[in-house]
């Protein structure tokens, strides 16, 4: 027998039964509650998450400001893994990049020299050959922490301290943007201008409770000034309206529809190409262009000739459209509804409210926030400077009393062995006094410095009332604050080159929706083909001979017309119903196609009455076999979606029978009686829906043909052999009558069909 592997008697001291819910429930709560925490969502009040937090912070102590010079990205990303951010380097070195990206940050806040990635999708260098050091946008997160602006708490191996949120002069969570991930909640901030976002702050310390309309700014009062909506680092042109802009903001959810920039640029001789100039922010310019030359290889773009990467610099795209005679807006349209020249760049203000509470927030709020935030900083900084006045002034107060006593403080000096508690006894000095004055150098007592303690002592003496004056009035504090932003806004003022709007605003084109979609769809001529068991397909190409075709046993030619991948189809069953199909979409002519009940929801009682290419233009005369019919216009019968659209209403045993060509002005019908009546196409109503009027009487029977003509130029059909018959309309005088009435016989040589056709 080998060992047991059973643990010795007693071995299950330490052991402890726990119910698995309860443990699962607890460990992915507290998973879930650092994701959103410490890794996914940004601050409110500086807009960074934890690890662009802890990259600025590095770089602070590592001296590395905008005006000094740069050092390699690998000491950078050293630090923060080694001090502050025990994770994977590589995701350390990602962020640091995404941070110097101009492309992906409408505000820098990383200076970064060497190979930082580009707009195509390529990646930066490895961090060993980058350098980097901040920004002037950095500086002003970071402006003040040293004066207790902020709170320090201690790292994840409590050597060091971090902040717990940076200062932030900057409004960088809605300048810069931010996205993530979390655990059941996520956010997505696009860039907005900074010059902007100023102009709402101050309106919003003004004016405490104005509403998202009031810090838009107002198209018909540009002086105003406010946030017009999100500022792409990419720019690109903005379709969405107004409204539903405001409301995105107001709600904090919502999303922006993003264009590429492009212009048409004349080749002369009359050609033209168009030449796009920015393109939609987060899309990969290479990716972009696969995408569009995979379309033009898969023909989804007729109109499309070629596609080329000119950029150098900027970005520059040339599309050749195929001829001249191209309309370079329905060629951009059909663009933007198949690839990502277009884009939708989605709104989800969830953020950490004051760093603890995960919430969505509308943009007044987000702002508000931020601003109460410079508020405590401000305070925060005044009281530290108060307490480094108030420890000078101790100090500058021993030094005088020094100078009026100068040669007993000497002799002190000299003759005690301990002339500290001595001189605090003989002066009445503080402990600090004291020191101060036993660490004086020698030079330091020539008769200027009582002048000049005189005049420092004055001068902090009058801000020491100006910084009280300042915590003691609400009113005082929010003008510095106001001053601040007014200071930010000069440096990112859209005249500047940073600060100049990049994103424009503009409605779609009103393009006809009729002619995009044709415009995407290569225009081949085919020949639909329906059986009578309700097959169909679409044949290659315009074929006059169809009797060679075959279908499955037992079934047959229904009808057949010749139409071009651009058609729509109409397909109209016994039901009453109308189908709409794009002729590119039908199955092909290989095999014996598909059956429509497939394509469509027909119901099983019901048959393909007819078929024919939808022309808006164009109205119909539906009757059914009973002899009740109705116009219908043909823009009437498009349905858009499987279920199809009911227009002759019909109760079993009736049906939907005959689908004619409105044209002319008179109406002759014939029964299965062989009665023909002739009547002024003006007597049946136009509907869009209904059961239609009583278009001729029969005791028994029901309707046989219909045709519409012309009565000035008579009434003609064809027998079955072929002969035409005609009459003229003082011929058809027996025959007319009113709509509703029996009508009489059929003329001598009418088909025995009882069809005009023969």
């Amino acid at each position: 027998m080998g060992q047991s592997l059973l643990p010795p008697s007693g071995g299950d001291d330490h052991i402890l039964p726990v119910d698995l819910k309860a443990a699962l429930e607890e460990r992915y709560l507290a998973y879930a509650l650092s994701t959103i925490m410490h890794r996914a969502l940004p601050d409110v009040r500086d807009g960074l998450k934890p690890v662009h937090r802890r990259i600025v912070h590095a770089m602070s102590e590592m001296g590395l400001r905008s005006n000094s010079s740069f050092k390699k990205c690998a000491r950078i990303v050293g630090d923060v893994i080694g001090k502050f951010h025990p994770h994977g380097d590589q995701s350390v070195y990602d962020a640091l990049v995404r941070l110097a990206q101009d492309f992906s940050q409408r505000y820098p806040i990383v200076d970064g020299q060497g190979n930082f990635g580009n707009i195509d999708g390529d990646s930066a260098a490895a961090y060993r050959y980058t350098e980097a050091r901040m920004t002037d946008v950095a500086s002003l997160l970071l402006e003040g922490i040293e004066q207790d602006a902020v709170d320090f708490r201690p790292t994840y191996n409590e050597e060091d301290q971090e902040p717990v949120v940076m200062p932030g002069a900057f409004p960088n969570l809605l300048a810069n943007g931010a996205s993530g991930i979390a655990v059941g909640m996520a956010t997505s901030i696009p860039p907005h201008n900074a010059h902007e976002l100023c102009d709402a702050a101050l309106h919003l310390i003004k004016h405490p409770d104005a509403t998202v309309e009031d810090l838009m700014s107002d198209p018909n009062n540009p002086a105003r000034g406010g946030i017009e909506g999100p500022d792409l680092p990419t720019g690109g042109v903005i379709i969405d309206s107004r409204e539903s802009i405001i409301e995105a903001y107001k709600t904090g959810r919502g999303g922006f529809r993003v264009r590429a920039k492009w212009e048409v640029e004349d080749t002369g001789r009359g050609g033209y190409q168009i030449v796009v100039t920015q393109i939609p922010f987060q899309v990969q310019k290479s990716r972009l262009i696969e995408k569009i030359a995979e379309l033009l290889i898969a023909r989804k773009l007729p109109l499309l000739e070629d596609v080329r990467d000119e950029s150098a610099e900027d970005v520059r795209l040339v599309l050749v459209p195929k001829s001249r005679s191209v309309d370079p807006t329905i060629l951009m349209e059909s663009l933007f509804k198949l690839s990502e020249l277009e884009n939708r760049i989605p709104l989800n203000m969830n953020v950490l409210s004051m760093g603890r509470v995960p919430k969505v927030m509308a943009l007044n709020e987000v702002l508000s926030e931020w601003l109460h935030h410079r508020r405590e900083v401000l305070q925060r900084r005044s009281r530290f400077r108060l307490a480094a006045i108030d420890r000078r002034l101790e100090i500058l107060g021993g030094y005088l009393i020094a100078y009026l006593n100068l040669d007993e403080v000497i002799r002190i000096i000299r003759e005690e062995d301990e002339p500290k508690p001595a001189l605090m006894e003989r002066f009445t000095l503080t402990d600090l006094q004291a020191e101060s004055i036993l660490n004086m150098r020698l030079r330091s007592l020539r008769k200027l410095e009582e002048f000049e303690i005189r005049t420092e002592f004055d001068a902090l003496s009058k801000e020491k009332a100006e910084i009280e004056t300042l915590l003691a009035s609400d009113d005082k504090q929010w003008q510095t604050v106001a001053w601040e932003i007014g200071e930010v806004k000069k440096k990112f003022a859209k005249a500047t080159e940073i600060g100049r709007r990049r994103t424009l605003f503009a409605d779609a084109p009103t393009a006809d929706i009729e002619a995009i979609q044709q415009a995407m769809i290569e225009k081949e001529p085919i020949t639909v083909v329906i059986s009578e068991k309700g097959w169909i397909r679409a044949l290659k190409g315009h074929i006059s001979d169809v009797s060679t075709l075959q279908f499955k046993e037992g079934d047959g030619l229904k009808l057949s017309f010749p139409a071009s991948t651009t058609d729509r189809i109409l397909v109209v069953t016994t039901g009453g119903k109308a189908y709409t199909l794009g002729a590119d979409k039908l199955p092909g002519g290989r095999g014996h196609g598909e059956p429509l009940r497939i394509i469509v929801d027909m119901e099983n009682d019901q048959d393909v009455l007819t078929a024919f290419v939808h022309d808006p233009a164009r109205k119909l005369l539906i009757s059914s076999a009973a002899g009740n019919g109705f116009v219908v216009s043909e823009a009437e019968m498009a349905a858009n979606t499987r279920k199809g659209k009911q227009i002759m209403n019909v109760a079993m045993p009736d049906e939907a029978k005959l689908v004619i060509p409105v044209k002319g002005d008179h109406v002759a019908i014939v029964g299965e009686n062989r009665k023909m009546l002739v009547f002024p196409l003006a007597q049946i109503p136009e509907m869009s829906r209904g059961k239609g009027v009583r278009l001729q009487r029969y005791k028994d029977g029901g309707i046989s043909d219909i045709r519409c003509f012309t009565i000035a130029e008579g009434l003609t059909w064809a027998d079955s052999a072929g002969r035409s018959f005609s009459k003229t309309s003082d011929e058809l005088i027996e025959w007319l009558g009113d709509r509703a009435t029996a009508g009489r016989a059929v003329p001598k040589g009418f088909p025995r069909s009882g069809k005009f056709t023969g």
